[in-house]
């Protein structure tokens, strides 16, 4: 791809709190990347180069500047933890133990993981990018991304919409992703290890493995449970990790939209860092948290056919509390 600059102005959106802020969004494609910019501040960067396995967002910033993404492992930072390489920035990707069609989609990394042996990963590539559009109040990317099975064929289409939006006190992000069988029936096998995911800084995670930060996250879910013990495996509309760095706020909250495949999601969210919504691991979740009888959902599609998945991610400065995550997640259910 040429360098081209897209040059997006996105002016004032109503936010909870009913304020509003004015701005501006801007694109600016490289060769590898869409950097994603507001008022001269990185909000984040869509990496799309062949270097990489999957595409990612990365970095990932709150309005105040601080990084929810973890450094490792595009960048090495003395001390920060460097488990699970395959977790990159924010990734949608699926499959540990070949459950999509014989394809491990989840250990798609640069760095070669371990448990593959000698395979390398099939990876997740960028077909093309189709439009940068803007508006009055938001901004939009649209790419198609394909996954290619371990013989170098296309196996799934990966229609990807994301829309930002901005304010003073957080950024939102709608994912809104499908799937479509190219010319073959493929089936997910349920796997704990997906799906849409953020590997979130050491100092956000709850019981980070590095030494770098102190780490300070807290899970809570639309249940009120709270800590990783408590929340993992279990169904909830939305999931949010808040915690503090250099005495300041901020936090990551995700929510799952009903119109997605097997809603409300199952949630794959360690303490260590690994925050994500997995839909499709619904037997390993049952089983690993002793549900009687666990029901496998294995979904399905025939050549041609499309399963839709829709998230919305909020990054945050301040805090955020569940009433007023409630109403965010009927706000979000309606659209």
């Amino acid at each position: 791809m040429k360098n081209i600059v897209f040059i997006i102005f996105l002016t004032a959106i109503t936010v909870l709190s009913g304020s509003c802020s004015s701005g501006k969004i801007e694109f600016i494609q490289h060769e590898d990347r869409i950097d994603v910019m507001t008022e001269g501040k990185l909000i984040a960067s869509y990496l799309v180069g062949q270097q990489i396995t999957k595409p990612a967002l990365y970095p990932v910033l709150t309005p105040s500047s601080d990084t929810v993404t973890r450094s490792f492992p595009f960048d090495i930072k003395e001390g920060e933890s460097r488990d699970h390489p395959h977790h990159t920035g924010v990734f949608f990707t699926y499959g540990a133990a070949g459950e999509v069609n014989g394809n491990n989609y989840w250990a798609n990394t640069q760095h070669r993981y371990p448990s593959a042996g000698n395979e390398t990963p099939p990876p997740i590539r960028l077909d093309r990018i189709i439009h940068l559009k803007s508006g009055r109040n938001k901004a939009i990317l649209k790419s198609v991304n394909m996954w290619v099975d371990k013989n170098d064929k296309p196996l799934l289409e990966e229609n990807r919409d994301m829309e930002f939006m901005v304010s003073d006190d957080e950024y939102k992000i709608d994912f809104t992703i499908t799937l479509k069988a190219v010319d073959t029936t493929v089936t997910f096998g349920d796997t704990k290890e997906g799906m849409f995911a953020i590997r979130v800084a050491d100092w956000l995670a709850e019981n980070a493995r590095g030494t770098r930060y102190i780490s300070t996250g807290e899970y809570l879910n639309a249940s009120g449970e709270r800590t990783d013990r408590n929340v993992w495996g279990r169904r909830s509309e939305w999931m949010r990790l808040e915690g503090e760095k250099d005495g300041k706020r901020s936090g990551v909250v995700i929510f799952h939209h009903p119109e997605s495949v097997n809603f409300p999601t199952y949630w794959h969210a360690r303490g260590y860092g690994l925050f994500a919504a997995n839909p499709l691991g619904q037997f390993d979740f049952q089983r690993d948290r002793g549900e009687e009888s666990p029901q496998h959902f294995s979904l399905t599609l025939t050549p041609g056919e499309s399963a839709l998945f829709k998230f919305r991610m909020v990054i945050y400065d301040g805090t955020r509390d569940k009433e007023r995550l409630d109403r965010e997640f009927e706000n979000f259910s309606t659209i």
